[in-house]
């Protein structure tokens, strides 16, 4: 199972569809509000959101919404990368309630070889989140440093830092170094 992609592995108008979907439900919201000490009551009171707002409903925090498509989309884009350089915009376009399943799909707007080493790139995507209506909730822009597949190579390939088993007697399978 492919996690992330190499420089080489990005094309410029690509679109990655991310899977699965998060339903996010009553619990997953307020515990992120607690967790980040947003106590907006929007987000935690039902009987203030019920009695005082247009959605008659709590409305899940959009941090919260930007961090399950951002998470969604590392097996897809980030998750060889060498760091996020950027979020260049973050518009929250429709609100998301309990009960709603999100679902995110990325695309590459370009990339770009680095300036200063030769062993990386930078990819900008914008990704898009939705519910499961295909209403849109949530589009970000953002720009990631990559490795290229040198970088990988000389760091020990596509799972780097993965360490062998160390044969075992008791182990009931064939000693795994004579299995290489």
């Amino acid at each position: 199972m492919q996690f992330g992609r190499s420089y080489e592995e990005f094309e410029v108008g690509a679109v990655y569809k991310h899977w699965p979907g998060k339903t996010v439900t009553e619990y997953d919201d307020h515990l992120f509000c607690l967790l980040t000490m947003n106590h907006h009551p929007l987000h935690l009171d039902t009987h203030y959101a019920e009695e005082t707002t247009q959605f008659g409903q709590n409305v899940v925090v959009g941090n919260y919404v930007y961090s399950i498509l951002l998470g969604m989309s590392v097996a897809d884009v980030s998750g060889k990368a060498i760091a996020n350089l950027e979020i260049e915009s973050l518009r929250h376009v429709a609100p998301t309630f309990h009960g709603d399943t999100l679902y995110g799909e990325t695309r590459v707007l370009d990339k770009w070889e680095s300036t200063s080493k030769d062993d990386r790139g930078v990819v900008h995507v914008e990704t898009i989140g939705y519910k499961q209506d295909g209403t849109v909730v949530c589009i970000f822009r953002r720009k990631v440093m990559v490795p290229k597949e040198s970088y990988l190579e000389a760091r020990g390939g596509e799972q780097p830092g993965r360490p062998t088993p160390v044969p075992d007697r008791s182990w009931p399978g064939p000693d795994p170094a004579s299995q290489a």
